[in-house]
């Protein structure tokens, strides 16, 4: 990851720091709205941190806040943050050919570090994986910059709102900037009429479901969309469903 020496020193590590700047700002707003609203829920400043470093999720951590003020039981409060950040298992099978070479510590640190935009960001520079060495390294130190811009980007605003929150006032509303953030990364993804497709289920799916409890209408919008677009490949390519 950004720690390792050996990733800083290459080139595409600086081509991942360059390219994740421009998104900073988004994730920068909701950083900081999130840390506002664990202690404005009632979290001790301490529990707010700890949270903070240790999660490293956004949405999940907007999920838990409540239930965990409400005294929810702990299986709930971890069934609404697994089905929120569901999303994550969907990224890591997706990078798992990308990185399955390197040691399993160094996988849970690309798993921790990594996030919705860098997951955007470096797919789109990488489409496939390398097979040799040299593209291997370049892929991953392209990612630590990513991330190291990511990490900081998020933390230090979110640190900030947690210690600050009560000279911070919450009606600003800085966390949609971090929505937006994230519809301009889908939105540069929508490149093909599929993609399009299932973006559009999903979001349809999302709103019908909103009232089932745990945040579960997420996981059923991407179920939806995964089985549509499933489905819509074999009727697109009849002749390559046929083969072993």
């Amino acid at each position: 990851m950004f720690f390792l020496p050996s990733l800083r020193q290459h080139p595409s590590f600086r081509d991942g720091v360059r390219e994740m700047l421009p998104l900073v700002p988004g994730t920068m707003a909701w950083g900081l709205m999130t840390g506002v609203a664990m202690v404005k829920s009632g979290m001790s400043v301490f529990e707010a941190i700890a949270m903070t470093l240790i999660v490293f999720a956004g949405s999940a951590q907007l999920a838990s806040v409540p239930l965990i003020m409400a005294g929810a039981p702990v299986p709930v409060i971890l069934a609404a943050a697994f089905c929120v950040n569901l999303r994550f298992v969907v990224f890591s099978l997706h990078l798992r050919p990308y990185f399955a070479h390197l040691p399993r510590w160094l996988r849970v640190a690309h798993g921790y570090f990594t996030g919705d935009a860098t997951y955007v960001l470096f797919t789109q520079k990488f489409p496939h994986p390398s097979v040799d060495t040299a593209g291997q390294r370049a892929q991953e130190a392209y990612l630590a910059g990513n991330c190291l811009v990511q990490w900081f980007g998020w933390m230090v605003p979110s640190l900030i709102g947690v210690i600050a929150a009560n000279a911070i006032p919450t009606h600003w509303g800085l966390g949609f900037a971090g929505i937006l953030c994230l519809i301009g990364i889908m939105s540069s993804l929508a490149s093909t009429r599929l993609r399009v497709l299932a973006a559009a289920v999903a979001a349809v799916v999302s709103v019908a479901a909103y009232a089932v409890p745990l945040k579960l209408n997420i996981v059923l919008a991407i179920g939806a969309a995964v089985l549509l677009m499933l489905g819509a490949e074999r009727v697109a390519r009849p002749g390559e469903a046929a083969r072993p």
